[in-house]
């Protein structure tokens, strides 16, 4: 991480650099989590909102344009968060023959990057004209009573209750917060848990993702975080980990993980947040 230009003054360029992408060995996370190396317990992707792309075209008149990148979580690398805002910025002073150039250009580079193969859809005005704020499906937690005073990620709050029977259910909370790991700024998101299993305690629940409050880690380290210790404590026969977390310097990220046979990349949408 000596590298990565987190926590440090940078001069921002507008010309085009794809050198300014830095990647983030994924493992390293996974290690800690006791996932092996080419043995992922999940399927998914890291989903990518890119609200502040530009650049100009042959008459040097600027054009812009909203992206969504899909990064597929078998990738070995992730993308530092700071690096990607510095990459999209270059473009602002730079010529290109069409919007269609920048999306190819943009798609060699991050799968370039993240060993992978990346998929982008690029929206102009015409093509989001329609969206709106969304909830997402689910009970909301949010209600429930529940006394916090543990602000540091503990998994012994996920407990079963005493229901044996085999349900199906989807929740979320707009509770979790993380911070980022180098610079300590406030990550805020959602987080939307679907299962199929025993019934998990809601309220427990709960307090295991406000748990999360001072908590330092990537978005997507903190989904599989969230997975991994669900499937240990709970042990659901599916699961589902969605997390939409707020923009920061026009992107927002936006991790999914299940251990479902297929995964549906998500409607494009906006949170009430987002």
């Amino acid at each position: 991480m000596e590298k990565s230009p987190l926590g440090k003054v940078y001069i921002y360029t507008d010309k085009y650099d794809k050198s300014l992408l830095f990647p983030i060995d994924r493992q390293l996370n996974r290690t800690e989590l006791g996932i092996g190396e080419g043995n992922l317990p999940f399927i998914g992707f890291d989903i990518w909102n890119a609200f502040e792309l530009s650049w100009l075209n042959k008459n040097g008149k600027p054009e812009i344009a909203i992206c969504r990148f899909i990064i597929p979580c078998e990738s070995d690398n992730l993308i530092e968060s700071k690096s990607f805002k510095l990459y999209l910025n270059s473009f602002n002073g730079s010529k290109f023959s069409s919007g269609e150039e920048v999306r190819l250009i943009l798609q060699k580079d991050l799968s370039d990057i993240t060993v992978s193969n990346v998929e982008i859809g690029m929206y102009m005005e015409k093509d989001i004209a329609d969206t709106q704020i969304n909830m997402l499906n689910g009970d909301c937690l949010d209600e429930l009573d529940v006394c916090c005073d543990t602000y540091s990620v503990n998994p012994d709050f996920l407990c079963l209750t005493g229901n044996s029977t085999i349900i199906e259910e989807t929740v979320y909370s707009n509770l979790l917060k993380t911070n980022c790991p180098v610079t300590g700024q406030p990550d805020w998101g959602t987080v939307l848990i679907k299962y199929k299993g025993r019934q998990i305690s809601h309220e427990g629940l709960l307090k295991y993702i406000v748990s999360y409050r001072n908590h330092n880690g990537f978005h997507e380290h903190c989904a599989e975080q969230i997975f991994t210790d669900i499937i240990n404590q709970c042990a659901p026969v599916n699961l589902t980990v969605y997390a939409r977390y707020t923009r920061r310097g026009g992107l927002d990220i936006n991790p999914i993980r299940t251990n479902g046979k297929t995964v549906r990349i998500p409607d494009m949408m906006r949170l009430f947040r987002q």
